[in-house]
């Protein structure tokens, strides 16, 4: 029988999760110098539903950062902290801190305070500070008759459709879970006008009072458009801690102000303007309805897809062998099933995708720690934030992306005293986005640094073994150099770079990932990292083919496009390659089953069928294959956890005959074949004249 409270606390952990995306998005918002009321309170807000939440489920060491966090940003909210470049510093510091311990108390492993240590005192110094801009309203916060909060119910009233009297008083509990008053008062304050008055019949005197007891409570007067369920929604944390009264006064009109309460107007902040808050909008958003399921059931609902794909390709391969006729009922209704089970995997595919928003997120995080911590001054900026890819891809791409993203500060930027005098800015940038390409989505990084040393990289390479002094390699080929293991440019071990787990480990992890990635650099401007990636791990639209009576498939997404090769078009280059003339270019022409071992190469292709396949450079080649049989969708099934990662093999399907049939990665095979089909890139443009 499940728990009910591990399954409320995995609620609240997943709802940190999406609270603490709005709190990175307010805080980059206000980074980009958008400083307005609702962006200040969205990040408030964020906070202090965290603090809430941990509150309840005991857990101290969240509930007391936040705390320390939320009434700093409590101070930008009333004006008395201005939000200078150190302040914001301290402000992601913090997030990325909060995101530690939301990690922690999730996984329920011990906290150090070494690491929250720092933030905490400058969140500290920054209260501290805003209560000494502060002092006067401070003041009159501890005259307990007088802690109301500003707004009064004057013209602004008319606006409103409900005048709501509420009576609010805190549990002792509430404050032992961390929880402060003054901020619901003011989260209250931000649905419309309100006047409060705070009731001190139950506080001691001085001498007899117990600072573990509740001894205060407020009445409060509400005008505002929202409903009920959006003030108890401002209550939603401290439910259970505090008594909590909420009437509709219909007999008084929302313009007449009541007249027993003793109103207090506090300066407010310069972003801030008087009147009703965003429930008062004249036309309100409604948000989207969204409901929350268990990643393993919708992998088992992706499974099941995948069964379904691999029984309709079985059923139109039975039917075809039946020779029905195209017109006949069982045909009909075959395609009808076809399109049916192509939109029902369309649409389990949009479940499983997410932004990749939440990856970038964490590279802000990258950024500023390996900045820190070799002294650069880098700022990231991102792009196409909202492009959707599937959640398995995001997860496993987190690692090398986060390689690149330290190896983009340590090495593609400079120092800033060499920016200044290379004439720019002192702040390096890097740049991440993300687009859709080709049925595949692309990942870029691009630093504006010094670009690729490319003689101290070659150095490097001939130090190492790796290649012959005497070489000669290409710009590309130098570049690539960088994705061999071992290699790095470091002249010194640092906390960033210099051991040796190098590009190589990158590169690897996005070919399982059936990915690949290439490298743009141009010396002085900076150096591009282009990542190219499939948009699901379960299925892919293909190309049937066969070779030497293998039956193979070809993602669709990497053919250009498909012809049968004349003899004319055919040209010999050395003894064993052959290159195709294509469009006024020569393309090199790969024996795909010689590249496989499958057979050795033909004396003579003319006739044969080829795939022109797109390289990410903008090149292309050819391969020659003897039969190009249909285009499917089929279901991937992955290949490395048991025979590891094989050359030019992407994954393995189940065609409609139960055939087991392998998934090839053109590119991957492309860029290892043999030099008997493939010209080396430096001489085939020196022959023609044009580019491969």
């Amino acid at each position: 029988m499940s728990d009910p409270m591990a399954e409320i606390r995995a609620s609240f952990f997943i709802e940190c999760e999406e609270l603490l995306e709005a709190l990175q998005d307010g805080l980059q918002t206000m980074l980009d110098g958008t400083h307005d009321g609702e962006t200040v309170n969205t990040v408030f807000r964020a906070v202090h539903s965290i603090k809430g939440g941990a509150g309840a489920f005991g857990l101290d060491d969240l509930v007391s950062f936040a705390h320390s966090f939320e009434t700093a940003l409590d101070a930008l909210r009333a004006g008395t902290l201005a939000l200078g470049d150190a302040a914001l510093k301290t402000f992601f510091q913090g997030a990325d801190v909060l995101s530690d311990l939301v990690r922690e108390a999730r996984d329920g492993t011990a906290h150090d305070p070494a690491g929250s240590g720092p933030v905490l005192a400058a969140l500290d110094m920054l209260i501290g500070a805003a209560a000494v801009d502060g002092r006067a309203d401070d003041a009159m916060d501890f005259q307990p008759a007088m802690i109301a909060l500003d707004l009064d119910l004057g013209d602004d009233a008319t606006a409103a459709e409900h005048l709501y009297r509420i009576r609010f008083r805190p549990a002792a509990m509430l404050y032992a879970s961390g929880n402060e008053p003054l901020h619901l008062l003011r989260a209250l304050r931000e649905l419309g006008p309100v006047r409060t008055r705070c009731i001190e019949d139950d506080l001691p005197p001085l001498d007899a009072l117990d600072p573990e007891q509740a001894c205060l409570a407020w009445d409060i007067e509400l005008a505002a458009a929202a409903g009920e369920a959006d003030i108890r929604e401002v209550f939603e944390f401290v439910d259970g801690l505090c008594d909590l009264e909420i009437h509709e006064d219909e007999s008084m009109p929302a313009a007449t102000p009541p007249p027993d309460l003793t109103a207090l107007t506090p300066p407010a902040a310069p972003e801030q303007t008087t009147g009703a808050g965003p429930a008062m909008s004249a036309t309100p958003t409604t948000p989207r309805a969204t409901v929350r399921v268990d990643l393993d059931r919708i992998d088992r609902l992706v499974n099941l897809v995948g069964e379904i794909v691999i029984n309709q390709a079985m059923l139109s391969q039975s039917v075809e062998a039946a020779g029905l006729p195209p017109n006949s009922p069982v045909r009909s209704g075959l395609e009808e099933f076809l399109q049916l089970t192509r939109d029902i995997q369309d649409s389990v595919m949009m479940i499983r995708a997410q932004p990749v928003k939440s990856l970038f997120q964490r590279m802000s995080r990258i950024v500023r720690e390996a900045s820190a911590a070799i002294g650069k001054e880098v700022r990231l900026h991102t792009e196409g934030e909202a492009t959707e890819i599937d959640k398995t891809v995001i997860e496993r791409l987190a690692d090398p992306l986060t390689h690149m993203i330290r190896n983009a500060v340590d090495h593609g930027l400079e120092q800033a005293e060499a920016r200044s005098a290379a004439g720019k800015p002192r702040e390096g940038d890097i740049f991440l986005s993300a687009f859709h390409r080709s049925g595949r989505v692309v990942i870029e990084l691009r630093d504006d640094g010094a670009g690729i040393d490319r003689d101290k990289v070659f150095r490097k390479a001939v130090e190492r073994g790796l290649i012959e002094a005497e070489a000669r390699l290409s710009d590309g080929e130098i570049d690539n150099l960088l994705f061999l293991p071992g290699f790095s440019t470091a002249d010194a071990i640092s906390a960033l770079s210099g051991r040796g787990v190098g590009m190589d480990v990158v590169r690897t992890a996005i070919q399982a990932l059936g990915g690949r990635i290439s490298i743009a650099s141009e010396r002085g401007q900076g150096t591009t990292f282009t990542i190219s990636l499939p948009l699901t791990l379960a299925v892919l639209d293909g190309m049937v083919i066969t070779v030497a009576g293998e039956t193979l498939v070809v993602p669709l997404s990497a053919i250009h496009e498909t012809l049968a090769v004349t003899q004319a078009e055919l040209r010999a280059f050395g003894p064993a390659t052959q290159l195709i003339a294509l469009r006024e270019r020569f393309v090199p022409l790969l024996d795909l089953g010689a590249e496989l071992g499958y057979r050795t190469p033909l004396d003579d292709y003319a006739g044969s069928a080829v795939l022109v396949i797109g390289r990410e450079d903008g090149s292309t080649a050819a391969l020659a294959v003897d039969t190009i049989e249909d285009q499917r969708q089929v279901v991937i099934k992955g290949l490395q956890d048991s025979y590891g990662r094989v050359p030019g093999i992407a994954a393995a399907t189940i065609l409609g005959d139960g055939q087991i049939a392998l998934i090839l990665d053109p590119l991957d095979l492309i860029s290892t074949a043999t030099g008997r089909t493939r010209p080396a890139a430096a001489l085939v443009p020196a022959m023609t004249g044009t580019a491969l």
